[in-house]
């Protein structure tokens, strides 16, 4: 079984024109192509955190979405949220609240695919060096439920260089850098990553560069195909 991630900060919808377009981001996540897609940034960060993103234009481009709402108008806890292609059943979804000076969370859901049951969180961790280690730490054992193939993606944060089997934090979990995807304009830092548990191996991956994507946030999208082992 083949399955395609994709991991996009969406900027709240707001382009590098400064201008915000929540259908520009829909059109660059459709050019994706992907079977699941970890969000950030769904939601305006203050106030009433009304998401930026209509529920109902994605259910029109046969999304799923997998989400807990940080207040009733947003769309996504702490501003993450996964889609997911419809076909793929939505079995699971829970919040994970991460040590943070800012708020920050990710959000974990349980899917069954024809060929198994796999568990994606997705996350957007601190700019903090040292709390972002303790997020990831924590994540790396909380989202790897027993026995099942699991996939971790999202914007990462990291500066300066990769965190995880160099730190001994990422025991059980290879770790994927696509490429640059920040900022969007002209990339230089790979802050976007995809992290798995042995059950796959990597078919494809790469960062997503077309001029839509470019203009429609402050982070390039990053993709990722994954091939599940003995399936």
């Amino acid at each position: 079984m083949h399955l395609t991630f994709a991991s996009y900060n969406i900027h709240k919808a707001i382009g590098g024109d400064g201008r915000r377009d929540p259908m520009r981001v829909l059109d660059v996540i459709d050019e994706l192509e992907a079977d699941i897609v970890a969000l950030q940034e769904v939601d305006i960060r203050f106030g009433n955190r009304q998401s930026v993103l209509d529920l109902r234009d994605i259910e029109e481009r046969d999304w799923q979405i997998a989400a807990l709402p940080t207040k009733p108008d947003s769309l996504g806890w702490h501003g993450n949220a996964i889609l997911v292609r419809s076909g793929i059943e939505i079995r699971q979804v829970e919040a994970e609240r991460l040590p943070q000076i800012e708020p920050r969370g990710a959000v974990r859901a349980k899917l069954h695919t024809d060929a198994a049951e796999i568990c994606v969180t997705a996350m957007h961790l601190d700019l903090s060096g040292l709390r972002r280690k303790r997020q990831f730490a924590h994540l790396c054992n909380a989202s790897r439920a027993p026995g099942l193939p699991a996939v971790m993606l999202g914007d990462c944060n990291e500066w300066v260089r990769p965190i995880g089997g160099d730190r001994g934090l990422a025991a059980h979990w290879d770790m994927l850098a696509p490429g640059p995807s920040f900022p969007a304009r002209k990339p230089m830092l790979a802050l976007d990553r995809v992290m798995h548990t042995p059950h796959w191996s990597v078919a494809d991956m790469r960062v997503h560069t077309s001029t839509l994507a470019r203009q429609a946030s402050d982070h390039l999208p990053i993709r990722v195909t994954l091939s599940l082992l003995n399936s």
